[in-house]
């Protein structure tokens, strides 16, 4: 109110906000909050992340020492526990590389949306990086593979790959790489219960998958008497299909974090970061699985 008696009127001007609604203070960009699609002059702040090349520092270890063990155990070359040693190292570098990812890419944005981020780019240069590597993880184990091949085939110990299991365990893969695919258009297109509902299915689809892979390691080992001890084959197969295994569940891991943080309105056409680099790694889970049963599943039983 001024001397007069009169009353000041109100600013009613809506608070700026970012792509979820927060607000934003005069003089700060909209883009410097949560998970956005980092520009301009927010790239001072980027920084590449070490954690992703922590976790392939690790995945190189722990199969590189089961290799060692592997060795040592039938030839005698090298002491078996250094490749016991090994593996746990590797282990141990590949928990605490996913640990530090997953913390700095997923849930540090949900406990502080208020704070700067690094820019898209940062994070999906990081994890083609991470694939980068884990593409010579698998071809170090498919090389093996192939190796083996050059003997005596079909190996003794060769049970009945080819059956109903593997055929539906693939299309709930690819079927999970569509369901992802949709639901990040949904999100592009601000469609947010379909959002929900697709990335909710990828989730389920992918849990269904690593049930079914579970049991037909069962049927495998409980009515085959087929196990990681059979052979050079049995090494083969059972190390492919663990690794792969492996992947599936960390993205499982990944999905469910999204699956959290988009409940909470997380992500929105212009903070979709998170969602991007998670269905980079989905998708490549799903591409060396077809690759896999190619060359694993079809390969050996012709």
């Amino acid at each position: 109110m001024d001397s007069g008696g009169r009353s000041e009127p109100l600013d009613e001007r809506p608070p700026r906000a970012d792509g979820s609604g927060h607000r934003v203070p005069e003089g700060q960009a909209p883009e410097e909050y949560g998970d956005h699609r980092g520009r301009g002059d927010h790239d001072e702040h980027d920084h590449r992340s070490r954690w992703p090349l922590v976790a392939a520092a690790g995945a190189a270890g722990l199969y590189g020492g089961a290799a060692v063990f592997i060795l040592g155990d039938e030839t005698g070359l090298v002491p078996p526990l250094l490749g016991v040693g090994l593996a746990v190292a590797g282990t141990i570098g590949l928990l605490a590389g996913i640990a530090g990812w997953v913390d700095q890419a997923f849930l540090a944005p949900a406990r502080d949306e208020r704070g700067p981020r690094k820019s898209r780019e940062s994070y999906v240069s990081t994890t083609l990086l991470f694939l980068t590597t884990d593409v010579s993880t698998f071809a170090a184990l498919f090389i093996y593979y192939f190796v083996v091949r050059i003997g005596a085939w079909p190996p003794s110990e060769l049970p009945p790959l080819l059956g109903s299991l593997v055929i539906v365990n693939t299309g709930l893969l690819v079927a999970s790489s569509v369901t992802f695919h949709y639901a990040h258009r949904a999100l592009e297109r601000e469609h947010r219960r379909r959002f929900l509902g697709l990335l909710g299915a990828t989730l389920a689809l992918g849990l269904v998958f690593l049930a079914g892979q579970a049991y037909e390691y069962y049927e495998f080992v409980a009515h085959d008497g087929f196990t990681l001890a059979s052979g050079f084959f049995g090494t083969a197969f059972f190390g492919l299909t663990g690794l792969h295994g492996l992947h599936v569940a960390l993205g499982i891991g990944g999905i469910a974090v999204l699956c959290w943080r988009a409940g909470r309105g997380h992500y929105g056409p212009d903070r979709d970061t998170s969602i991007t680099t998670v269905s980079l790694y989905w998708h490549f889970v799903d591409a060396v699985w077809l690759f896999l049963v190619v060359v694993l599943y079809v390969g050996a039983s012709v």
